[in-house]
């Protein structure tokens, strides 16, 4: 593991790096907590994080306003291995992934005591409900102001509104958003200027694992990188695309990139301000 003076001077040389033009920023999730903890310190504004990997990281080649979204978010966390290794090569300390149910796991744990506001968004029915239980349950004194499932299907612009309006009268402190990699980023993005909660993030499928709707990989798998084989073999036909094809095009992507054959770079993707990195204190 990186020292915590290794990390510090990392967060204060504002690390990051590119991957097939989109920002990643070099961080783990020590120092994802407190940049959470200090925005929600100073709530000023709505912040976003984001949680992406190899399949955010395709779809942002086949789509240049995904693209834009993610070089728009705030905090761009390294939640595959692909993008750890990545990482690695550019001489960045990164001794694990930014796994989305274990950054909401360790946050909810280093910060119990804050009588922080938890408001869970996403997953099938009753699954945030369920999701919510099982961390009051586990750490006790978790304050959950809400929960609201977000069932398959497009939602009409007025139901969209009656969402946000319940989730910013609840006053979070941290609104959890579990509607897939792709999708939850895209909703983060459009209604970040209506959510009055200093910190939106992203954990994609940390609602249906954490919650007990579906079977985490083994700890081994995750960390070195086959999760994606074990959720592949739970749930083929939803995921052999992501996984299959997106897989295969991220190997050529880089290949192409690295040959110099292709610059995936785009002079007009939005670019976020500078976020004042804190320094971690254990």
């Amino acid at each position: 593991m990186a020292s915590q003076n290794q990390t510090t001077q990392t967060l204060e040389g504002d690390a990051r790096f590119r991957v097939l033009g989109v920002r990643v920023d070099a961080v783990q999730i020590p120092d994802v907590i407190a940049q959470m903890k200090k925005w929600i310190h100073e709530k000023k504004e709505c912040h976003s994080i984001a949680a992406t990997g190899m399949h955010g990281i395709v779809e942002a080649q086949h789509d240049p306003s995904f693209k834009d979204i993610l070089n728009a978010t705030d905090l761009v966390v390294p939640d595959g291995m692909p993008l750890v290794w990545l990482g690695r090569r550019r001489g960045h300390i990164l001794p694990r992934r930014v796994y989305g149910p274990d950054m909401l796991l360790a946050f909810c744990e280093k910060t119990v005591g804050h009588e922080y506001r938890h408001y869970f968004y996403g997953g099938e029915p009753g699954v945030a409900e369920r999701l919510a239980e099982t961390l009051k349950t586990r750490f006790t004194g978790m304050n959950v102001v809400g929960t609201n499932s977000h069932p398959h299907g497009p939602r009409i612009a007025k139901e969209d509104e009656e969402i946000v309006a319940m989730i910013s009268d609840a006053v979070p402190d941290v609104l959890w958003v579990g509607l897939g990699e792709l999708r939850q980023d895209r909703w983060m993005h459009e209604h970040k200027s209506q959510l009055r909660v200093p910190v939106v993030v992203g954990v994609g499928a940390a609602f249906d694992m954490l919650s007990g709707r579906r079977k985490q990989a083994p700890f081994w798998m995750r960390e070195h990188g086959l999760e994606w084989f074990f959720r592949l073999l739970q749930e083929p036909r939803r995921l052999w695309r992501r996984y299959l094809v997106y897989g295969a095009q991220f190997i050529a992507y880089l290949a192409l990139e690295r040959l110099g054959l292709r610059n995936f770079e785009t002079a007009n993707a939005q670019q976020p301000s500078p976020i004042s990195r804190p320094q971690i204190h254990t």
